[in-house]
């Protein structure tokens, strides 16, 4: 009875039930599969070329680019009436005042496009009564373009809102045309003036003109954060490329010398990330002792809230001594899990050596990762592209902006017939004005619909094309582990024949698990958009049930990612579909519970360590460069305006480039340890039925996993 389980045990993963020396492994006779799914990607990847397409034809990026005036014009945009007028005028910057402005992001105000911002005090009474042709003219350039009778009066002028009742001096932020505000020994000045006239009669206080122009800067503040981070990027992006091609080379290296001395380096890696995080505690300590005393040192973090300029930061004792705290707290959870692991290194240093080898034998696995960023890149271009054309898809939307009691206050409108409309007769105030960008057709009603389906099969693809790489790299360290005679029975080109193999055979299977992972990350973003919907509301009982959700999706997308990671592994080994792969590998994990403890989370966690090792490196290498704390080359770094923003950019790139690298490392061991695990159930290592595993790996795993059940045994 027994043997007729193992005889279908092995039956059904289609291997050979005795030791057969011409064997090469069960990855070669396999058949499509899960073909409704790959039927299923294709379709919508059609659908979503379709949905680019319409985006693109709709979709209008100038509305991001270039300030719109009150006609839903462009100014400065190419081609048009306003190509020579680049800068956004309002008519009466002190109506941005107005918490309109924070409801619907529009000041009820006229808004112009114009060739140049004033740059003198001045209103059109003034300009008028002096009967001067050339202040008028200079005047005439603030009107709108309709303008054009110089002898109508100035109550008709003000009246029909042709021109502004007044100019004050101005410079152009964010292309916008704001008042030159300036402080001489405390006192707020715009131009070299307190008060100014309003154009009406009255004497008005420069404040009113600062309160306006603040609201008016609410929605540019994002913008010039934005443009000062463009700048710094703008003269530090070759240094940025230094950096990351010093990664790049430090995490080669580091993978070639992992290559032949991996119990060496595994050490030396372990020592030098101690004392890296070491330095920065001393740093940060340093750094704490030295703001002792100082004026302002003492502000906490809460009480000075966020700022653009996060070098403040650095100026605050509190900031240090959370950074030294952080650190700590890291090194001694490193520490501690060293010293409780010490003899699992061991046998997880043999797992990395066994792994060199593989890569040693399939060198082109080290360039793969580039191909998979390469896909990355165009997934997201694609997706970031078509969500720009989506969003800018809108029509132009016209309302009702008025200053007194209106009835027909934020009601759309039509600038071409409002004049004539009941609403002038009835509100004499009010104005026709652009609003936003909407509309009211199908497309436009269906256009959110339209967005979520641009990420889901952002997600699905990005999923699908991780999978791709996880595939072809198993199915290639696979063919390196089922080769009794290493590498003589192994194929030319595995990595490519894997890569054939995935693509040819298992589209569909690769298709099923990023779908289930897609629609988990999708019902995450769902979620994170509700949050941010319910933060205004005083709502317990949801807050605390989107809580729990986005907590259990979290879990749940961390679970399907370490269950579609190993089904792939068992997909290129067999060729099984996603189903069988993935509940095989299920249970043949849940079988070697403690080798997965033991062997494999070790051998990743020391793997993490020489990730944090080349990032902390470069990282502290971009810190005294950009801060212009190495004096040889004090002269050569940059000016910035946010020295964090290069040193950010080279750590964050520093550890995709050395998680690309050691990503090799990590899928190799995970495909050898399943194999590992398979190869201990099919085989009994004699003469008839023997070990695929190397003999170095044989006496460390055999010997580290005999060693952990009895330690097992012994603690029952």
């Amino acid at each position: 009875m027994a043997g007729e389980e193992e005889e279908n045990y092995y039956g059904k993963h289609g291997t050979p039930q005795k030791y057969d020396p011409t064997f090469k492994g069960p990855i070669y006779d396999r058949g499509c599969t899960d073909i409704i799914c790959c039927i299923l990607l294709m379709v919508a990847i059609v659908g979503y070329v379709i949905v680019g397409v319409v985006a693109w034809t709709q979709g209008d990026p100038r509305k991001v680019i270039y300030p719109t005036d009150s006609r839903g014009q462009f100014c400065g945009q190419a081609g048009t009436p306003n190509e020579k007028k680049p800068f956004l005028f309002y008519f009466n910057i002190m109506k941005c005042a107005s918490p309109l402005v924070l409801l619907e992001f529009q000041c009820p105000t006229t808004q112009i496009c114009v060739e140049k911002c004033p740059d003198r005090y001045l209103t059109y009474l003034q300009a008028y009564s002096r009967n001067s042709a050339s202040e008028l003219e200079y005047y005439k350039q603030f009107c709108v373009p309709e303008f054009k009778d110089l002898r109508k009066s100035p109550p008709e002028v003000l009246k029909d809102g042709d021109c502004p009742a007044m100019l004050t001096p101005s410079k152009p932020l964010a292309r916008r045309c704001l008042p030159a505000i300036n402080a001489k020994k405390g006192i707020i000045m715009v131009g070299n003036d307190t008060t100014f006239d309003d154009g009406r009669g009255q004497k008005r206080n420069v404040t009113d003109l600062v309160e306006g122009a603040k609201k008016a800067n609410v929605v540019l503040e994002a913008r010039q954060v934005a443009m000062k981070i463009f700048e710094d990027y703008t003269v530090s992006w070759y240094w940025i490329i230094i950096g990351l091609v010093i990664a790049m080379v430090v995490s080669l290296i580091f993978i070639v010398l992992l290559r032949f001395l991996a119990g060496i380096m595994v050490w030396v890696m372990i020592v030098l990330v101690i004392l890296v995080l070491g330095y920065g505690i001393f740093h940060c300590y340093m750094e704490y002792a030295h703001l002792k005393g100082q004026a302002g040192s003492d502000v906490s973090l809460k009480d000075l809230g966020f700022q653009t300029d996060f070098r403040v930061y650095l100026h605050l004792k509190q900031t240090w001594l959370a950074f030294m705290i952080i650190l700590c707290i890291l090194e001694v959870i490193i520490i501690l899990l060293l010293i409780f692991l010490r003899k699992r290194i061991l046998i997880a240093i043999a797992l990395i050596k066994e792994a060199s080898r593989a890569i040693g034998h399939i060198m082109t696995s080290l360039l793969f990762p580039l191909c998979t960023f390469f896909l990355l890149c165009l997934c997201i271009a694609y997706w970031a592209t078509t969500a720009v054309f989506l969003s800018t898809s809108n029509e132009a939307v016209y309302k009702v902006f008025n200053e007194s009691q209106c009835p027909y206050a934020r009601n759309t409108c039509n600038p071409e017939t409002f004049a004539t409309s009941n609403v002038t007769k009835q509100c004499p105030d009010a104005r026709c004005l652009f609003a936003f960008y909407g509309g009211e057709t199908a497309y436009h009603k269906y256009l959110i619909i339209f967005q979520i389906f641009n990420a889901f099969m952002f997600f699905w693809l990005a999923n699908f094309v991780i999978a791709l790489g996880q595939v072809t790299l198993a199915g290639a360290f696979a063919s390196y582990y089922w080769a009794f005679k290493k590498p003589d029975d192994m194929p030319a080109f595995p990595l490519f024949s894997s890569f054939g193999r995935a693509l040819r055979y298992h589209t569909g299977s690769m298709a099923f698990g990023s779908l289930i992972l897609a629609v988990v990350q999708i019902i995450r973003v769902m979620l994170e958009y509700l949050d941010h919907r319910l933060k205004a509301a005083d709502n317990r009982f949801a807050k605390f049930l989107l809580t729990c959700l986005k907590c259990c999706f979290w879990c749940l997308e961390k679970f399907i990612k370490f269950l579609n990671r190993n089904a792939y592994i068992m997909i290129a080994i067999y060729g099984t579909n996603f189903c069988t792969s993935a509940r095989n590998a299920f249970f043949l994990l849940m079988r070697n519970i403690i080798r997965v403890a033991v062997l494999d989370k070790v051998t990743d966690f020391l793997l993490f360590l020489g990730k944090l090792l080349i990032v902390g490196s470069v990282g502290i290498l971009a810190f005294f460069f950009f801060t212009q704390k190495i004096k040889v080359i004090q002269d050569t770094a940059p000016p910035l305006n946010y020295y964090w923003v290069p040193i950010l950019t080279v750590i964050v790139g520093s550890y995709l480039i050395a998680h690309g690298f050691f990503s090799v490392y990590a899928m190799c061991v995970d495909t050898l340890f399943l194999c590992f695990c398979e190869d201990l159930e099919r085989n009994d290592g004699s003469p008839e039925r023997p070990y695929y595993m190397s003999p170095a790996l044989r006496d460390i795993l055999l010997k580290g996993s005999l060693e952990s059940s009895k330690s097992a045994e012994s603690q029952e």
